[in-house]
């Protein structure tokens, strides 16, 4: 089964703000499956985006799919707080157990966006 890419209806939003299209998404899942991402553990990565003005958060279970969850500005902040890293490992472990089901159902609901659909 093919990796899917995710973006969360508040990254979407967020990214739509940056001017960080769709495919500048899938081009940086891209590198990070290669490797170019620092890994934050726990299936939870951090990637540089928008020519490095914008940092995202990405939550995975590998080879299935990726989910950017988090969009900040550099200049609004180094990084995340400790308590949101554990906060996020939470969520990939919880998208890591969800069900073929419960992710059709975040799709039809729109709390889950699919890009990169021909990769």
């Amino acid at each position: 089964m093919p990796d899917r890419i995710f973006k969360t209806a508040w990254f979407a939003k967020e990214a739509r703000k940056a001017k960080i299209t769709d495919g500048e998404l899938c081009r940086a899942i891209s590198q990070v499956m290669q490797g170019q991402a620092d890994d934050l553990g726990g299936g939870v990565y951090k990637k540089r985006l928008n020519d490095n003005m914008h940092r995202s958060i990405i939550v995975a279970k590998a080879g299935r799919f990726w989910v950017y969850a988090y969009l900040y500005a550099k200049k609004d902040r180094d990084n995340i707080a400790p308590d949101e890293l554990v906060g996020f490992k939470k969520l990939a472990k919880d998208y890591s157990s969800a069900s073929d089901a419960k992710m059709a159902a975040l799709l039809r609901d729109k709390e889950l966006l699919e890009i990169c659909h021909d990769n």
